[in-house]
């Protein structure tokens, strides 16, 4: 696990910007699971496509039209008990950090793993998002 005082700017990139941190089991049963309507939930993570693309794609994809109700976040290698329960809600898709999930009334309909992120640049993932938002949201 990375120092707190490393991570707090990578974690306050999303909550400033409206995302609910979800820090353990019971706060992803709590909140993340029983939320209504369309909901985005990033797995944070210390990693460069996270600080490059991941959260300034995710920011920008909220200043459209159509936006997800609720915005939840993980940080893998920090909270490991939330991100892997609300990975476990992304099943078939295997653990990646970062990762992006959109789900509608609790089931999920859209993933965005690492692998769409790495060499991506922020308004690619953006773009991707809405186009995703315009389906779901």
């Amino acid at each position: 696990m990375y120092p707190e005082e490393l991570v707090r700017p990578m974690r306050s990139e999303l909550t400033v910007n409206g995302f609910i941190e979800l820090k353990s089991e019971n706060d992803v049963d709590q909140i993340m699971l029983k939320a209504q309507g369309t909901t985005l939930v990033v797995v944070n993570s210390v990693c460069g496509c996270a600080a490059g693309t991941a959260r300034p794609g995710v920011v920008k994809s909220l200043s459209g039209d159509k936006k997800p109700d609720n915005l939840f976040t993980v940080f893998a290698g920090q909270d490991k008990e939330a991100t892997n329960k609300a990975r476990a809600s992304m099943a078939p898709f295997p653990p990646s950090s970062p990762s992006i999930a959109l789900f509608k009334d609790g089931e999920l309909v859209h993933m965005v793993e690492r692998h769409h992120i790495e060499g991506r640049s922020a308004d690619m993932i953006a773009a991707h998002l809405q186009s995703a938002y315009q389906q779901f949201c």
